[in-house]
């Protein structure tokens, strides 16, 4: 343990601020609260940022506790399952939030070790260097970040080898400096892929290798060889890995962290709340209610927040007191204000051709990226998505069959699904302080959301369907709207971000530059609530880069 860790415990021991064994409160129901003991660091969330966090403080011999709301995702072939996984929604939670109207929804959320990651798609991409910058949309004006893309290369290139990301630099003509190549090499593109890739470069454009974090030991067509933890099967997106090998916070950090002796995961704990000393200057404990109904309170000299920008911001306006009377660290009003989480739509085409494609992610184009086609503004990216499957295009009939027989008379609901070629087209959406998550008298969480900058992507959507035709396409494209559980709807929340910004000015942002609380002097935020702006592509690698430059300032800090 530290020297600053030893000090801080014992003035924890003498303040009473460690629970005692089995001490009894009464409140409207007997708690039975847990002692626990004292750490240097206790992380709060076990995805992108907090599993990626413990991974990078593991070596350094500071005694780690991480806690996760959920358990391990079990194991099961319900895991590469469509109705279990989209369908039904077996992994969501269930819990029921509502929007600005009071209508009830379900949001996007995965409680598990590995947090959203263990579902996500695994597209890691850099941010531009553009998008540290300010930029002005359409629809308004994106923020500049306090630090720029040379801040955070150096931990894009480290997050790119944690997390086994595949890619081929110098291709993406807006993809910023490198320091070093990608660690491994592009995903060969499939036939029918590579057939869209050539017709793109024949139409003058710049498609790329997508840049995509799994565990895939390829031959030279691509086929995974026997050493290979990943298949290259069509389950990677959304869905989570049965064999392991994506490339997810568990598999890469949270498993290798927890084989240090320093490192401890409890799971099954959901944190209430967050608690002060007199002056709200220090967080002295987690109030924490385990699995089986009792309280736990834990203590450590650095709290480091990481359960998403939602529930990050619900978790600070949750520990309100009397130091911090609209929520911890709240002096700015800005905690859960500036809520983001792209413009996007899933599409899907028919091609004219079968596409037996089984991995059909490993293609981008962002050509529009930074300025759209006869226009001052920016329009966004187009990256492939997971192959659909027939239980996909089943759930949706009639509909996708009367869209299928428009482009293709003869054809089946399976022969829609054979020829069917799945996009993602994503663009910037911008902080708006009324986008924001709040918490009700009853304590119903009210997510607002009103959707900002929206010309750039239905500008991109028509160039998209304008080229189909010359891409091997029948003319016109559907949404996936099973895709993230049915619509892009407001409980598509899996590109949150925003929340508890960072920046240098007390009066407009929640955290520094080290992503520390302005107001609270050993708690951190590590999650994609950080974001001043979202820019538009996938947030994970740049909250994977973060965690791992706020990692080592820690580290620095608590063992100098």
């Amino acid at each position: 343990m530290s020297a600053a860790g030893r000090d801080h415990e014992d003035a924890s021991l003498s303040g009473g601020v460690r629970a005692s064994v089995d001490r009894v409160r009464l409140d409207e129901r007997e708690e039975r609260v847990v002692a626990d003991e004292h750490y240097d660091v206790a992380i709060i969330g076990s995805g992108a940022g907090g599993g990626t966090l413990a991974w990078k403080l593991a070596p350094s011999g500071l005694r780690i506790l991480l806690l996760e709301r959920g358990d391990y995702l079990p194991r099961e072939r319900d895991n590469w399952d469509t109705e279990a996984v989209f369908l039904r929604g077996k992994y969501t939670t269930t819990e029921k939030w509502v929007d600005a109207r009071g209508d009830e929804f379900t949001p996007e959320q995965n409680y598990y070790v590995g947090g959203n990651t263990k579902f996500y798609g695994a597209a890691l991409f850099r941010l531009r260097p553009q998008d540290f910058g300010e930029i002005t949309h359409h629809g308004g004006i994106s923020p500049a970040w306090p630090l720029g893309y040379a801040d955070f290369e150096p931990w894009y290139a480290e997050a790119e080898r944690v997390y086994c990301v595949h890619g081929a630099a110098g291709e993406d003509p807006t993809d910023g400096p490198r320091s070093s190549g990608y660690p491994y090499p592009p995903l060969v593109h499939e036939p029918r892929i590579q057939r869209l890739s050539d017709d793109l470069t024949k139409l003058g454009f710049n498609p790329s290798h997508l840049p995509i974090g799994v565990m895939l030991d390829q031959d030279d067509e691509g086929n995974p060889v026997h050493t290979s933890r990943c298949v290259r099967c069509d389950r990677v997106d959304g869905f989570p890995c049965l064999v392991d090998g994506k490339a997810d916070a568990q598999t890469v950090c949270v498993d290798p962290a927890l084989e240090q002796p320093n490192v401890e995961l409890k799971t099954n704990v959901r944190v209430d709340r967050l608690e002060t000393d007199p002056s709200g200057r220090q967080v002295t404990a987690i109030v924490a209610t385990l699995g089986d109904g009792s309280t736990a309170r834990f203590s450590a000299d650095a709290v480091v927040v990481s359960c998403g920008a939602l529930n990050s911001a619900l978790l600070l306006l949750r520990s309100a007191n009397d130091a911090h009377p609209n929520g911890l660290a709240n002096r700015s009003d800005q905690v859960g204000r500036n809520y983001m989480r792209h413009n996007n739509v899933a599409l899907m085409a028919l091609s004219r051709e079968p596409n037996p494609t089984r991995f059909q992610k490993t293609l981008a184009l962002n050509e529009w990226y930074l300025k759209g086609e006869d226009w001052d503004y920016p329009w966004g990216g187009i990256q492939m998505l997971g192959k659909s499957d027939g239980e996909m295009v089943r759930s949706k009939a009639p509909h996708w069959l009367t869209w299928g027989a428009k482009l293709a008379p003869a054809s089946s609901l399976d022969l829609v699904a054979h020829h069917g070629v799945d996009f993602w087209l994503s663009s910037e959406d911008l902080p708006r302080p009324e986008n924001r998550v709040t918490i009700e008298k009853d304590q119903t969480v009210r997510l607002s959301l009103e959707p900002t900058n929206t010309e750039g992507l239905k500008r991109l959507r028509h160039k998209f369907d304008s080229m189909l035709s010359d891409i091997g396409m029948h003319e016109g494209s559907h949404e996936r709207k099973l895709y993230l559980h049915e619509a892009m709807d407001i409980s598509a929340t899996a590109h949150q971000a925003g929340t508890v910004r960072f920046g240098r000015d007390p009066a407009t942002s929640v955290l520094d530059t080290d992503c520390k609380a302005h107001d609270v002097d050993n708690l951190y935020v590590v999650d994609s609530a950080f974001f001043p702006s979202i820019g538009a592509v996938n947030p994970t690698l740049t909250i994977i880069a973060n965690a791992l430059r706020v990692g080592s300032t820690i580290a620095e800090r608590l063992t100098a």
